[in-house]
């Protein structure tokens, strides 16, 4: 299933793992370009900042090595045009800085939009069709495996930018993110053993949480859910460079982690 902003990257039948990369992609197609302040030159310069950069490479490369395929769930547009894993509401801590689902604020909180931008046009094309997407591949796993577990691929600069609202914490080579009710301890434990290998591992520093999708969030504890979130320094030049060997490395722990959820179960 391909559309012209996310794709679904089929696994193995009978693999209960989604690997979840939302927001790897710099495509602004031009519908959304149009309502963005800036220049050229600067939007190319947020992009380095905003992006997590080739973390769909980090999930190939994992998917390719598991012994069992993940499926892969990969957002094709940059998380300028929607942030599918924001709330699209006020429930939204990050609409305090201007970071909600769509983003009138940049990283350094200078204006991307201007005041008064009307984000359901954006929401309607592009957040509510992912969305949606997003909780069918989850229905589909647990219908054929009996549970989902999404595993969120993300990056994060080794120096904190002005827009986090936690940046003052430690910001270790690998944060995992958790949820109270999604993430169990053997997932935990698991990412924990699959990563250890990077110099360092936290919980919930310098970003927290988890992605699920709202038919699910809080309800379904059939649906695990984790987040990995790697500094960049590990693999690749910051901001918004070229991939090194990094990404072999963590996508071969990734796999790791992958090929360890079969065995653990939600309890």
């Amino acid at each position: 299933m391909t559309s012209r902003s996310f794709d679904v990257l089929a696994g193995a039948p009978d693999s209960p793992v989604l690997l979840h990369v939302p927001h790897s992609s710099r495509v602004v197609p031009p519908d959304a370009r149009e309502g963005i302040l800036l220049g050229d030159a600067e939007l190319g310069r947020e992009l380095d900042h905003i992006t997590d950069a080739h973390t769909a490479e980090i999930a190939a490369v994992a998917a390719a090595g598991a012994g069992v395929t993940p499926w892969r769930f990969v957002n094709r547009l940059s998380r300028l045009v929607v942030d599918p894993e924001r709330f699209p509401d006020e429930r939204e801590e990050m609409l305090a800085v201007g970071m909600g689902a769509v983003y009138t604020r940049t990283t350094h909180r200078d204006a991307l939009r201007p005041a008064g931008f009307d984000p359901a046009p954006l929401l309607d094309r592009y957040f509510t069709p992912y969305a949606d997407a997003m909780a069918d591949a989850v229905a589909e796993r647990l219908a054929a495996t009996g549970r989902a577990v999404i595993v969120d691929v993300h990056s994060y600069p080794t120096e904190p930018l002005p827009y986090e609202l936690h940046g003052d914490g430690p910001r270790p080579p690998v944060c995992l993110g958790t949820d109270p009710f999604h993430t169990p301890p053997s997932l935990l434990d698991a990412a924990r053993e699959a990563f250890g290998g990077f110099g360092g591992l936290a919980t919930d520093t310098p970003f927290a949480g988890t992605y699920v999708p709202l038919p699910y969030y809080g309800k379904d504890p059939r649906v695990g859910a984790l987040m990995i979130e790697i500094r960049r320094d590990l693999y690749m030049d910051e901001p918004g460079g070229a991939a090194g060997p990094g990404v072999e490395a963590l996508g071969a722990a990734l796999a790791a982690l992958v090929d360890a959820v079969p065995s653990h179960h939600s309890a």
